[in-house]
């Protein structure tokens, strides 16, 4: 076990966990930030998203020795109350279903809005193709990316 500090949503925390502990697992178990979701655990959906200095990151595959030192944002970082730009479009445009990708995929499009403000639809289906949504609503999450550009 090794300590770490560690920046979550502007806030610090010391944890004491093994090196090769995936991010997620720490910010869930032991920080008991629960909206970041487990899906595959290889990195390949996208729903445990989180940002790491700003940019989109899987935290199932990031060992927190890698989190160390870094600002890390979850989706519980956003807002106090989903006010958001991002998360109000989500509302406004009635993108969730399940909700189970919605954090990742929250996070996802953040991370392409600091990056690219106004994007087109082809900036957003690179950004966001890596995210899985298993009931189907890439349109309306398109949709409330370009509607929280409008409001960013």
């Amino acid at each position: 076990m090794t300590e770490f500090t560690l920046s979550v949503n502007q806030q610090q925390y010391t944890v004491d966990v093994d090196d090769d502990t995936p991010l997620l697992w720490v910010l869930r178990d032991t920080l008991h930030l629960t909206g970041t979701k487990y899906s595959c655990g290889m990195g390949l959906c996208g729903s445990c998203t989180v940002l790491i200095d700003g940019q989109a990151q899987r935290s199932c595959i990031t060992p927190v020795a890698n989190a160390s030192g870094v600002e890390i944002t979850t989706i519980e970082g956003l807002s106090d109350n989903g006010e958001h730009p991002v998360q109000q479009a989500w509302q406004d445009e009635y993108v969730t279903q399940c909700g189970y990708c919605q954090p990742g995929q929250i996070m996802n499009a953040v991370a392409l809005l600091d990056n690219i403000p106004n994007p087109s639809d082809e900036d957003i289906d690179a950004a966001m193709k890596d995210v899985l949504c298993r009931c189907g609503t890439y349109q309306r999450i398109r949709k409330a990316i370009h509607s929280a550009a409008e409001g960013v």
